[in-house]
Protein backbone atom coordinates (compact mmCIF):
# COMPACT_ATOMS: atom_id res chain seq x y z
CA UNK A 1 0.00 0.00 0.00
CA UNK A 2 0.84 3.69 -1.10
CA UNK A 3 -0.72 6.30 1.27
CA UNK A 4 -0.64 9.99 -0.28
CA UNK A 5 -0.81 12.45 2.50
CA UNK A 6 -2.12 15.99 1.35
CA UNK A 7 -1.49 18.69 3.49
CA UNK A 8 -3.15 21.98 3.24
CA UNK A 9 -3.07 25.65 4.76
CA UNK A 10 -6.08 27.40 4.70
CA UNK A 11 -6.42 31.43 4.84
CA UNK A 12 -7.14 32.29 8.53
CA UNK A 13 -10.25 31.49 9.29
CA UNK A 14 -11.31 29.76 6.41
CA UNK A 15 -11.29 25.99 8.02
CA UNK A 16 -15.50 26.00 8.43
CA UNK A 17 -16.30 27.22 5.11
CA UNK A 18 -13.43 24.74 3.46
CA UNK A 19 -15.05 21.84 5.44
CA UNK A 20 -18.46 22.58 4.79
CA UNK A 21 -18.42 22.89 1.22
CA UNK A 22 -16.28 19.64 0.94
CA UNK A 23 -18.58 17.78 3.21
CA UNK A 24 -21.59 18.94 1.44
CA UNK A 25 -19.69 18.21 -2.42
CA UNK A 26 -16.51 17.24 -2.51
CA UNK A 27 -15.74 14.23 -0.26
CA UNK A 28 -18.28 12.44 -2.33
CA UNK A 29 -16.52 13.27 -5.52
CA UNK A 30 -13.22 12.61 -4.53
CA UNK A 31 -14.30 8.88 -2.77
CA UNK A 32 -15.91 7.88 -6.14
CA UNK A 33 -12.75 8.07 -8.06
CA UNK A 34 -10.07 7.67 -5.27
CA UNK A 35 -11.44 4.78 -3.14
CA UNK A 36 -9.94 4.54 0.70
CA UNK A 37 -10.28 7.67 2.45
CA UNK A 38 -7.99 6.70 5.75
CA UNK A 39 -8.68 10.33 7.11
CA UNK A 40 -9.88 14.08 7.25
CA UNK A 41 -8.04 16.13 9.70
CA UNK A 42 -8.12 20.27 10.99
CA UNK A 43 -5.80 21.20 12.82
CA UNK A 44 -6.85 22.07 16.83
CA UNK A 45 -3.74 22.45 18.41
CA UNK A 46 -0.37 23.48 16.61
CA UNK A 47 -0.11 24.62 12.52
CA UNK A 48 -3.26 26.80 12.71
CA UNK A 49 -5.45 26.73 9.88
CA UNK A 50 -4.24 23.26 8.49
CA UNK A 51 -6.14 20.41 6.40
CA UNK A 52 -4.66 16.64 6.02
CA UNK A 53 -6.49 14.38 4.67
CA UNK A 54 -4.86 10.97 3.67
CA UNK A 55 -5.74 8.16 0.61
CA UNK A 56 -4.58 4.79 0.11
CA UNK A 57 -3.35 3.23 -2.93
CA UNK A 58 -2.79 -0.57 -3.87
CA UNK A 59 0.30 0.93 -6.38
CA UNK A 60 1.74 4.04 -7.58
CA UNK A 61 0.28 3.27 -10.75
CA UNK A 62 -3.13 2.86 -9.08
CA UNK A 63 -3.13 5.97 -7.40
CA UNK A 64 -2.40 7.56 -10.80
CA UNK A 65 -5.35 5.93 -12.95
CA UNK A 66 -7.26 7.45 -9.73
CA UNK A 67 -6.16 10.83 -9.61
CA UNK A 68 -6.55 11.29 -13.47
CA UNK A 69 -10.53 9.71 -13.67
CA UNK A 70 -10.88 12.47 -10.73
CA UNK A 71 -9.12 15.39 -12.93
CA UNK A 72 -11.43 14.77 -15.50
CA UNK A 73 -15.11 13.93 -13.59
CA UNK A 74 -16.61 17.59 -14.77
CA UNK A 75 -17.84 18.00 -11.17
CA UNK A 76 -14.80 17.86 -9.68
CA UNK A 77 -13.68 20.94 -12.12
CA UNK A 78 -16.74 22.83 -11.33
CA UNK A 79 -15.70 22.14 -7.58
CA UNK A 80 -12.57 22.97 -7.33
CA UNK A 81 -12.79 26.69 -7.76
CA UNK A 82 -15.08 26.61 -4.32
CA UNK A 83 -12.05 25.72 -2.38
CA UNK A 84 -8.76 26.95 -4.26
CA UNK A 85 -9.07 30.76 -2.86
CA UNK A 86 -9.43 29.30 0.48
CA UNK A 87 -5.81 27.41 -0.15
CA UNK A 88 -2.84 29.00 0.77
CA UNK A 89 0.23 26.22 0.55
CA UNK A 90 -0.37 22.68 -0.93
CA UNK A 91 1.58 19.72 0.03
CA UNK A 92 1.39 16.05 -1.00
CA UNK A 93 3.68 13.05 -0.25
CA UNK A 94 3.54 9.66 -0.66
CA UNK A 95 4.41 7.66 1.92
CA UNK A 96 4.57 3.70 2.20
CA UNK A 97 4.35 2.02 5.76
CA UNK A 98 6.92 -0.23 7.47
CA UNK A 99 6.72 -3.67 7.25
CA UNK A 100 5.56 -3.47 11.04
CA UNK A 101 3.00 -0.63 11.15
CA UNK A 102 -0.89 -1.81 11.41
CA UNK A 103 -1.73 -0.61 8.29
CA UNK A 104 0.49 -2.92 6.54
CA UNK A 105 -0.25 -5.95 8.18
CA UNK A 106 -4.10 -5.43 6.97
CA UNK A 107 -5.73 -3.00 9.70
CA UNK A 108 -6.80 -0.81 6.61
CA UNK A 109 -8.00 -2.38 3.03
CA UNK A 110 -8.52 -0.41 -0.08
Amino acid sequence: MFYEIRTYRLKNGAIPQYLKVVEEEGIEIQKSHLGTLVGYFFSEIGTINEIVHIWAFTSLDDREARRQRLLADPRWQAFLPKIRDLIEVAENKIMKPASFSPQERGALTA
